[in-house]
């Protein structure tokens, strides 16, 4: 809806740009908010506007959050850094899910210009302030390919086997587990669980379920026997299964 109130907007002067790394940094959230929002939950809208028969388009991101694919701006140079030229084009004969990753890493780019850009003016200590705001999120890219942890900054002890991140099964649903690098965790094969039964039905692994592992005890179980949802095993820093629970409140007692 905002989206298509974006098509007359013209871009402010930069004369009023941001100028404190904060602001930078709200604007670059804001853009990066809309260009996620425009890979993930309005995903098939973005797809069908990038008709490859169409001229050359931009994904725009922009600072209330919002998104715009168009067409660039006629001025040049432009007021600021353009997106990735011609993303239609590059969707004819791609795989969805790849021309979204490519799409995404593009996107990442565009938003790093921008923010430097509008920090030109900023002195050593400021990009460096600014960079490691940005740097503290996710990537669209990992974002869109679902490779980011599932909390985002890492705990006291960052080195410790308990640190989660997130895995896609093959048709998209999401496993939480332990991983001392979720780098490595990554690469791994859906097979390594092919012999995972649930610590409380017994049932055997299935990738077309949500399962959630305990930090605990480290037993796997079906997200629906605990009663968690992808989307709350999401908020949860440390999963304890009911057993560990009931345990800690045992020995608290």
């Amino acid at each position: 809806q905002n989206r298509n109130t974006l098509g007359t907007m013209e871009m402010a002067p930069i004369s009023s740009s941001p100028r404190t790394v904060e602001d930078i940094f709200k604007d670059y959230s804001g853009r990066r908010a809309g260009i996620v929002r425009a890979l993930t939950y309005d995903v098939d809208e973005f797809y069908a506007l990038c008709d490859p028969e169409k001229e050359n388009l931009c994904l725009y991101g922009h600072a209330n959050e919002s998104w715009e694919v168009t067409l660039p701006a006629e001025e040049v140079p432009p007021e600021l850094p353009e997106p990735a030229l011609g993303i239609n084009f590059a969707r004819d004969g791609m795989n969805r899910r790849d021309w979204l990753s490519l799409v995404a890493v593009h996107s990442d780019s565009w938003l790093l210009s921008v923010a430097f850009y509008l920090g030109a003016r900023f002195n050593r200590n400021e990009r460096k302030r600014l960079f490691s705001l940005i740097n503290d999120m996710p990537t669209v890219y990992e974002v869109v390919a679902e490779r980011k942890p599932v909390k985002e900054k890492p705990s006291v002890d960052s080195g410790s086997k308990s640190r989660l991140s997130t895995k896609r099964s093959s048709d998209g649903q999401v496993v939480k587990h332990n991983s001392k690098h979720a780098d490595e965790a990554y690469g791994e094969d859906e097979d390594e669980h092919s012999e995972t039964l649930c610590g409380s039905c017994g049932g055997n692994y299935n990738a077309d379920e949500f399962w959630i592992g305990c930090d605990i005890c480290e037993k796997w179980f079906h997200g629906k026997c605990v009663k968690i949802t992808p989307a709350k095993a999401e908020t949860i820093k440390q999963y304890k299964c009911p057993s560990c629970s009931s345990m800690k409140r045992g020995r608290q007692l």
